[in-house]
């Protein structure tokens, strides 16, 4: 990028704005870094913007990159181009992160860690920051590929400890992964800011008429104000956009230049890379007269030719191409693919060769397809998705069109990308398909409308997908209907989905002998109940093979909460948390954190589930995507915290009611029972228990049922309370599991005032890992002997609840439990401050790891921050428990793990 003053732009108007870049950059050479967007029209002066701040980055080392319209499907390739002059860094970073971003760059084979990419920039980025503050400049980023944008505005959100400042230019109307950085909107110049700008050019002389016709015209663009007057544009008033006119005028510029200078231009628009390398053996390979056609061109001014080729304006690049024909720009890709190294750079030869093709090209999609793969294996979906729709276009062979299209569709479905993957669905859907082309047609329509907020065709799609495959694959026809509510699971819109399954199942045609499998239990669940069912899901889920819950773990999930069986759901959390980490997959090891959190809530290890949720978060913001919700509303519902929990509520109740998530809904039905039940709020407890069992979801209606007991009979519905003892009394006895059994104990106990199901509740509670239930237990059978007037027998289970209860940060409960205890006349001890009352999840987390042991390092690469970030998380942590230094973390008893 040229300096503003080389540029020969002005910034008439913009000191509001320069203002705000001068005190990014100052702040970074202070050692405060910050991230800042600039947006704007094009021909709005954001790229002089850029560089006055590259002016005014004395003493700080610059290092730029711009997106590229032609390029936004090669992964991490704008990246690669800001991180490649301090790749001498690499060797500073933890092995891990500095792998991640050799492969990422296709400097070394691999997978990349995903998950570690960003945090891997961000090092290196500090790394290099080390030596004097750092400037990145990132033009033109409304064209990043997506993979580039996401890492870097990973980097922007935690630069803040670093003396590193990214500036970005993107034009409007753009929207993206740097959305929700800081922005700065650059408007159009006024009136006077206007006559100014023009009365600098002293070679313009206008007359008042036409002045004020190019002020209108102009509509205080800058680059039109300069541009229009040479391009003659005043004649009749044009509705054409002042971009597209603005590009007119650079290509006026090229009329009567010599055709070696244009077509040297054109080689040039084609390659985004600017590399002089590049450029100059496909001018050779054209035949252009290099020395002669490069002095032509630059005199236009829309070239400059240095260590770098730059336009000078992203406009005129793309006016360069745009006057190309479609002969000139197919030959221009056609040497800078023959220019292009094929074994050190095959996706972008590859990328060349097909704009280069004018018609199918079997050899050209086949190399197009081993480019989606090796994107695919880079983490670049959408990169991959790309290349296979461009392979479609190009393969001869009517079946490999097809199915290069279905395949860029899933591709595009993986994603995120769910109307482009049906816009490709669309394209075949009337093509001559056979019935297992047309089970994948519908398969890819369900999975687009599952991940479509308010669009509810999916199970239909996939559930037709079955039935077609019912007669030539029946076991891939049951495996589409469990992927069906596996999926629903998964995006949190299972409502009515397993009824609709089961009624799928049940028409399908017999097939021959074979073992039963999940819907065959699932069938059994819905027409027998639990007693019989639940030995069929233990016999499939446990089967001789392994674990089949692997294949569908949010089903096993749910079907360990039917059945109240703890060790089940602590086995695929493990399991999926595991399998998340060795395979890089976000959404296994998101729902697996999501699902410890929830274990860690019931357990009563408030340690395990804030480092889960503190976890879950930092790799949500790793992948680019929103928190989940319904594990903290687990955690603030068991621990009693009325305004955090009814402050989650509301929130989870908008992303619900966005995204039509039924199960989000009934998380927040069971917690709020929790949570009212707690605060002995019983009326509200059993409304919201009530919704709960009727909508009869997996997992949530069972765990809501003592819920529903006890408020029920709080409030003197004994017809309810019986109703759902009796319903979970069954599904306890079907698992015989000590939690279930002694669950529905204490049920007994409320529902028919005797002591011995109480008795029995303490024993068996005893046994189970969910600590939750045990203390419950104890504070029910506590309260029960209080009533009965046996103050003495109550006091030892009475203390238990409470020490249970208010150990575990569990408060509402507590507070039940001591008002019992004094209502015997003890005076329970007062629940000392803990260190998870003063700090944020995220701050005690890290208060955790650090004393276990960990270094500043090691709590950056867990919760993908920089060390110095962790550094100011400690002095905020120290601050807040009065004391100052790591060892004093190490002696706190509440910290322990």
């Amino acid at each position: 990028m040229r300096s503003a003053a080389a540029a020969g732009g002005s910034l008439v108007g913009r000191d509001v704005e320069i203002a705000v870049l001068d005190d990014l950059v100052r702040a970074a050479r202070s050692g405060r870094g910050g991230a800042l967007v600039v947006r704007g029209e094009a021909g709005i002066g954001k790229s002089m913007l850029l560089a006055h701040a590259l002016d005014a980055a004395s003493g700080a080392r610059v290092i730029q990159a711009s997106g590229a319209e032609f390029e936004r499907e090669l992964p991490f390739g704008a990246l690669h181009q800001l991180c490649a002059p301090v790749l001498d860094h690499l060797a500073e970073l933890p092995a891990r992160h500095a792998d991640a971003l050799r492969v990422a760059f296709g400097l070394q084979a691999g997978t990349p860690d995903l998950f570690h990419i960003g945090v891997a920039t961000l090092g290196l980025l500090a790394a290099a920051a080390r030596v004097r503050p750092l400037l990145c400049l990132v033009d033109d980023a409304q064209w990043l590929d997506a993979a580039s944008a996401k890492a870097m505005a990973f980097v922007g959100r935690r630069v803040a400890e670093e003396p590193v400042a990214m500036l970005f230019a993107l034009r409007l109307p753009a929207s993206g992964e740097l959305d929700e950085l800081p922005g700065l909107d650059v408007g159009g110049l006024s009136d006077a800011e206007a006559r100014t700008l023009l009365a600098a050019r002293r070679h313009l002389l206008l007359d008042d008429q036409v002045l004020n016709r190019l002020l209108a015209e102009a509509g205080g663009n800058p680059l039109a104000l300069l541009e229009l007057p040479g391009a003659g544009g005043f004649g009749p008033p044009e509705t054409t956009p002042v971009p597209t006119r603005i590009e007119r005028s650079f290509q006026a510029r090229l009329s009567g230049l010599p055709d070696g200078a244009r077509r040297l231009l054109i080689v040039a628009s084609a390659d985004p890379t600017g590399d002089p390398a590049l450029l100059w053996p496909a001018a050779g390979l054209s035949g252009i007269d290099v020395p002669t056609a490069s002095a032509a061109a630059a005199g236009t001014g829309l070239v400059h030719f240095t260590t770098g080729i730059r336009f000078c304006h992203p406009l005129a690049r793309s006016a360069v191409y745009g006057a190309a024909s479609a002969d000139e720009r197919r030959y221009a890709h056609r040497v800078l693919a023959e220019a292009t190294d094929a074994v050190t750079d095959p996706d972008r030869s590859a990328w060349h060769r097909a704009q280069a093709s004018v018609g199918p090209d079997d050899g050209v999609a086949a190399e197009l397809e081993r480019s989606a793969a090796r994107a695919r294996a880079r983490g670049g979906v959408v990169a991959a998705a790309a290349f296979l729709e461009r392979a479609a276009e190009l393969s001869r062979d009517p079946a490999d069109r097809i199915g290069r299209t279905l395949a860029a569709a899933q591709a595009a479905l993986t994603a995120g990308r769910p109307d482009r993957a049906a816009a490709l669905v669309r394209a075949v859907e009337h093509a001559a398909l056979d019935e297992f082309q047309l089970a994948d047609v519908d398969l890819l329509r369900g999975q687009v409308a599952f991940q479509s907020d308010g669009d509810t065709s999916g199970p239909e799609f996939m559930i037709r997908a079955a039935r077609r495959l019912a007669g030539p694959d029946p076991e891939r026809a049951r495996r589409c209907l469990l992927d069906a509510l596996e999926m629903s699971l998964l995006v949190g819109r299972a409502n009515g989905v397993l009824e609709l399954v089961l009624t799928a199942v049940r028409s399908l045609p017999a097939s021959g002998p074979r073992p039963p499998d999940i819907l065959d239990a699932l069938s059994l669940l819905d027409t027998t109940g639990h007693r019989k069912a639940v030995p069929v899901i233990r016999q499939v889920l446990d089967g001789p093979g392994g674990p089949a819950w692997t294949g569908y773990p949010a089903l096993a999930l749910m079907l360990a909460g039917e059945m109240w069986d703890p060790d089940l759901h602590l086995a695929t959390v493990r399991w999926l948390v595991r399998t998340g980490q060795e395979s890089g997959s976000p959404l296994l090891i998101r729902l697996g954190l999501a699902q410890r959190a929830s274990y860690g809530a019931l357990s009563a290890d408030l340690g395990l589930a804030t480092a889960s949720i503190a976890e879950e978060e930092a790799i949500a913001d790793a992948t680019g995507g929103p928190p989940q919700l319904y594990h903290r509303i687990h955690l603030a519902a068991v621990c009693g915290r009325r305004a955090e929990a009814l402050a989650l509520f509301e929130e989870a109740s908008a992303a619900a009611a966005t995204s039509g998530s039924g199960l989000l809904t009934g998380n927040i039905d069971w917690a709020s029972a929790v949570l009212h039940n707690g605060l002995a709020d019983y009326p509200a407890a059993l409304t919201a228990a009530r919704r709960a069992v009727a909508d009869g979801a997996l997992f949530l209606a069972s765990f809501s049922l003592p819920e529903l007991v006890e408020a029920a009979v709080r409030c003197g519905d004994a017809t309810a309370a019986a109703a759902a003892l009796e319903s979970l009394t069954e599904r306890a006895d079907a698992s015989g599991t000590a939690t279930a059994l002694g669950i529905a104990a204490y049920s007994e106990g409320l529902v028919t005032g005797s002591e011995e199901p109480y008795r029995n509740a303490v024993a068996y509670l005893e046994r189970s890992p969910l600590v939750t239930y045990r203390a419950r237990a104890h504070l029910l059978y506590g309260e029960w002997l209080r009533r009965e007037g046996r103050r003495r027998d109550c006091r030892p289970y009475l203390r238990t609840a409470h020490r249970l209860l208010s150990g575990a940060g569990f408060e509402a409960f507590a507070r039940r439990a001591a008002v019992e205890l004094r209502a015997t006349g003890e005076r329970p001890r007062r629940r000392s401050s803990h260190t998870y009352d003063q700090l944020t999840i995220q701050e005690l987390h890290i208060a955790r790891l650090v004393a276990a042991g960990a270094t500043s390092n090691e709590v950056a690469d867990q919760l993908f921050i920089s060390p110095r970030t962790v550094d100011t998380h400690l002095r905020n942590i120290f601050r807040k428990l009065g004391i100052n230094s790591r060892r004093q973390l190490r002696d706190r008893p509440d910290l322990g793990s």
